[in-house]
């Protein structure tokens, strides 16, 4: 299957904001937080704890972006897209119920993370492929 503009598109945004958040959150971690009134402080088991999963995310962020150039990583990249970002906004709502509301910076965020997994879910489904390039998704 060749993906079409629209998914590759749905990917590179996909790719570039996992990209730029890990990216930001393993080399930035203070300012990063700081945009969601987040203090860190200098615990360097705390920061340690969240650059780890910083890089994580910004190397699933390339290979999104790898699937939006490279047609043979496509379905893998959209898989992964999809479990990022619904995977993110699972655990913010779980995070809501538990904890109580977060602030509006972080539901912009949840916000955000459901809108680009449904796009990357939908970008997936076979009526978003032209015709004649359709097969089993």
């Amino acid at each position: 299957m060749t993906p079409t503009l629209y998914q590759r598109s749905i990917l590179a945004l996909a790719g570039l904001i996992a990209a730029g958040i890990g990216l930001a959150i393993t080399f930035l971690p203070h300012a990063f937080y700081a945009s969601y009134d987040i203090v860190l402080g200098t615990d360097s088991n705390l920061l340690n704890e969240l650059r780890a999963p910083g890089a994580n995310l910004a190397a699933l962020g390339f290979l999104m972006l790898g699937g939006a150039v490279r047609a043979r990583w496509f379905s893998t990249a959209r898989l992964v897209a999809m479990t990022v970002f619904f995977a993110f906004a699972f655990g913010r709502v779980v995070g809501w119920l538990m904890d109580g509301s977060p602030n509006t910076s972080i539901q912009i965020a949840l916000g955000l993370e459901i809108v680009i997994g449904a796009l990357a879910f939908f970008a997936s489904r076979r009526s978003a492929m032209p015709r004649g390039t359709r097969q089993a998704v």
